[in-house]
């Protein structure tokens, strides 16, 4: 199955943070991000495992104890259950992918 990411439509899942669901199979979740200057993904946890992929811009990472500011080309893992937050320092792009599927962005 191929996919191109103008074929697919944004999301909004906050003020200034939408993302598009490229590729989905029973095991796993491709998905972009693109946040807006100043946006910011709120703490939360999930039990999926995520590892993402900064395309392009800069944000503010929290995760656990553990606060970094990612540029273009940095990449994360974001174990189950662990909390996590993003703030965006300009405008950026990423992709997550999710183990397994998170239902809610299908």
């Amino acid at each position: 199955m191929f996919t191109h990411r103008s074929d697919v439509a944004p999301v909004e899942m906050m003020p200034g943070v939408t993302r598009r669901t490229l590729s989905t199979s029973d095991d796993l979740m491709l998905i972009d991000v693109v946040f807006e200057k100043g946006a910011v993904v709120p703490l939360h946890s999930h039990p999926h495992e995520q590892i993402g992929y900064l395309v392009s811009g800069r944000v503010l990472f929290e995760l656990g104890d553990e606060r970094r500011e990612l540029v273009a080309g940095d990449s994360w893992l974001v174990p189950p259950n662990v909390p996590h937050q993003v703030t965006a320092l300009e405008r950026s792009l990423a992709v997550d992918v999710f183990s397994p599927p998170r239902e809610e962005y299908r």
